[in-house]
């Protein structure tokens, strides 16, 4: 039983018995909504036919002095105007008509005085009954951890009733955090009986007279079912999670000029000094700009050399700066311990072990794996000298498997398997989403050799990672490469589970992304909304992570062609691939104004003029770059061009979409077709591009074998922009 605070326990009285009068109503499905004013709240009481309720605290003034001063219905709720000791405030509840069960209230304040906020209670109380907290009971599955989505999910087990999912749409705290100087971090949370949003504390910076600012937007998704099984219980999650978001107001994007990134990335990757190290007649790419002390890693030379290979095929030029790393690979190979290394064999011993794994020996677990599903996709492109390396060292890779019994900790010696660092968190284990890492990669190695023992280890595999629930995210990239994994083991086999276990590993993905925009400090500079943090617990998104999630889920919608797939994922996938390549392009500190680039700088150094991405973005108030400009994470601009520019034969234009798309046709002269992915509730964008200095032909636009022609708009660049909807199939034609 956990301790609730004075504000709880004055509030479960406030409902004892249930015998306070409602000032409105509203029955929707299994939820009934009463309206109640007390001394110092005015609260949403929810409850469910089963018996179960749960308050939400919408207008707060501390010491009561609360009043209505008057109250109005609209179409879809009712908005209250109310009196009260801070000012005044305003109420607006909705409950919207075109989702299932679901509730929204918007909270705006006008301070009477220039006002400082040293506490305020969380908005979501469980009242229980006979005054009692005991007697209710939950389970809290999802909560906000730094600066990801102000999010609660959790389902209410005594009594049985249903489950909720609450998020705050936090963008619209901008003008509070600005006022106050605080962030929205850390804000959504707390434990069972007392949830939900509370204001950051305003201790120092006040909110002014008489400006309005809302202090609060909540939207709030029910669900009566209470899942007994983790598959239902990720299923219930994602469909919660995207109707909330279909609610959530969000960010316009822009289009980006990628191709001009991407030549003047590509100049400084290959011409700056800082991006290379020079180690026995070889040249390797540094991990971060100016790095001399660290040794090349090959998952270094592999992360850049992938998506390297992805432009050159796609564009047809020829790029001598691939030859140069693929000649540079077999390095990495020890002949003794039979497989490839993390650090170069013939500059290991420059480590100095400032770092846990910066030691010879020392192996991350998704480490070993990253590059061996490299080398497998250089491999089924009939690369030799790359499936040389891959299946000399799989062998290796499967004794540590079985070693581990498929459980693998974070840091082991490679020699003896002596285990370094078991666990992430004391209580915790070690790294869960690299049995899906593993499993990928032996499904690389059934595909390249036929042989089914690799089957069989990536189903062994694959099943570990059952009951992780929402913590089998470890690291972004990894766990979301165990998606379309998962998914392709779903196809090859037929058996359920795995499609249920990819779904598993993309709702850890979602969990840890942020439904917000962040305008407050430095935040106003770049675009942050669904971004994507590279770890559980970490501070800042990141390149690298990033650029390979979004290649990853690319390449899980392309599994996913004639399969039944999960709607909530199709939009949320098609979402996060149209917020990054519209904000990507701002991890290039190039982008980015000076005075927000950090002064410290752990890794390297940070060149503002070089077109190579920082690692790290932070919270609106913290700068950015502290930990260094990721040459690991060029693989940025490579990627998205070959995904979203679609080329069209000997002509002067590309056509781009900012949605996934599949089944693209096109041949000299004749129309171009193609589908846009994603749900057709939500919007995209559609650029015709000009490549040259030619006026572009003038082209007609239809969607879904409509005749209607789709209006563009022509930019000062000349291009040709039209909004679509997702979930369409499109006609191009021109004269």
């Amino acid at each position: 039983m956990n301790g609730i605070s004075a504000w709880a326990a004055a509030a479960i009285n406030f409902f004892l018995d249930n015998k306070q009068p409602g000032i409105y109503t509203k029955v929707c499905d299994d939820v009934t909504f009463t309206i109640h004013c007390s001394a110092d709240s005015l609260w949403v009481l929810a409850k469910w036919t089963k018996g179960g309720s749960i308050a939400f605290r919408t207008a707060y003034s501390p010491d009561s002095g609360l009043s209505i001063r008057s109250q109005r219905e609209t179409d879809n709720g009712i908005k209250f105007f109310l009196n009260a000791v801070i000012g005044d405030i305003t109420v607006d509840i909705q409950f919207p008509i075109d989702t299932n069960t679901s509730l929204r209230y918007t909270i705006t304040l006008k301070p009477a005085t220039n006002l400082l906020i040293p506490f305020w209670p969380r908005d979501i109380v469980i009242p229980g009954s006979n005054s009692k907290s005991d007697n209710t009971a939950g389970d809290i599955k999802v909560k906000q951890v730094g600066t990801r989505s102000g999010m609660v999910y959790f389902s209410m087990t005594k009594p049985k009733s249903g489950s909720v999912l609450y998020l705050q749409n936090l963008t619209a705290l901008n003008n509070y955090c600005r006022q106050t100087e605080t962030s929205a971090g850390e804000t959504v949370g707390g434990e069972w009986p007392e949830l939900g949003f509370r204001l950051p504390p305003a201790l120092n910076k006040p909110l002014q007279t008489g400006k309005e600012v809302i202090i609060s937007d909540t939207i709030v998704v029910f669900d009566k079912a209470i899942p007994a099984k983790e598959a239902d219980m990720v299923v219930q999650y994602l469909n919660m999670l995207a109707q909330a978001y279909l609610q959530l107001p969000k960010p316009d994007t822009r289009y980006q000029d990628w191709p001009d990134a991407l030549e003047k990335g590509l100049h400084d990757l290959i011409e700056s000094p800082g991006c290379w190290s020079q180690v026995a007649g070889h040249s390797y790419f540094n991990a971060y700009v100016s790095d001399y002390v660290t040794p090349p890693e090959i998952m270094v030379q592999l992360a850049v050399l992938l998506p390297l290979i992805d432009y050159v095929e796609w564009s047809g030029k020829k790029m001598d700066i691939t030859k140069d790393i693929r000649e540079a690979l077999p390095t990495f190979y020890d002949d003794k311990l039979k497989t490839i290394m993390r650090w170069l064999p013939a500059a290991a011993d420059k480590l100095e072990g400032e770092e846990e794994q910066k030691e010879p020996l020392t192996m991350d677990s998704w480490y070993l794996h990253h590059p061996l599903l490299n080398l497998s996709r250089l491999a089924l492109k009939s690369d030799k000298v790359a499936e040389k390396l891959f299946l000399d060292s799989i062998e290796y890779a499967i004794k540590v498997a079985h070693h581990f019994k498929y459980e693998w900790p974070v840091f082991y010696k490679m020699d003896t398997l002596e285990v370094i660092k078991a666990e992430t968190i004391p209580g915790k284990g070690g790294e869960h989403d690299v049995p899906g890492l593993y499993a990928h990669v032996m499904l690389q190695a059934h595909e390249l050799t036929g042989q089914k023992r690799f089957l069989n280890e990536a189903e062994i595999a694959a099943k570990k990672l059952q009951g992780s629930g929402f913590d089998l995210f470890y690291q972004a990239n990894n766990t979301t490469f165990s998606a379309g994994a998962l998914l392709r083991l779903f196809k090859i086999t037929g058996k359920k589970v795995y499609k249920e276990l990819s779904y598993l590993c993309l709702a850890n993905v979602f969990k840890n992304v942020k439904l917000w925009e962040c305008d407050y400090g430095y935040g106003k500079n770049f675009p942050s909304f669904f971004c994507l943090f590279p770890l559980n617990d970490a501070p800042y998104t990141a390149v690298y992570e990033e650029q390979e999630v979004f290649c990853a889920l690319h390449d899980y919608l392309k599994h996913a062609e004639g399969e039944e797939i999960l709607p909530s994922i199709t939009l949320l996938v098609a979402e996060y691939i149209k917020y990054l390549v519209d904000r990507a392009i701002y991890y290039y500190p190039t982008m980015l104004p000076k005075e927000m680039l950090s002064d410290e700088v752990k890794i390297g150094e940070v060149d503002a003029k070089l077109w190579i991405a920082l690692e790290d973005l932070h919270d609106g108030w913290e700068k950015s770059g502290e930990v260094g400009q990721e040459v690991y994470g060029a693989g940025n601009a490579f990627g998205i061009l070959p995904r979203h520019y679609l080329q069209v034969p000997n002509e002067h234009f590309m056509i781009y979409v900012d949605y996934p798309t599949a089944s693209f046709t096109a041949s000299k002269g004749k129309p171009v077709d193609f589908i846009i992915l994603g749900d057709s509730r939500l919007i995209c964008r559609l650029v015709m591009v000009k490549m040259d200095d030619k006026k572009l032909p003038a082209f007609t636009v239809t969607a879904n074998g409509q005749k209607v022609e789709v209006k563009g708009k022509t930019t000062k660049k000349g291009n040709i922009e039209y909004t679509l909807n997702g979930g369409q199939s499109v006609s191009i034609s021109w004269h």
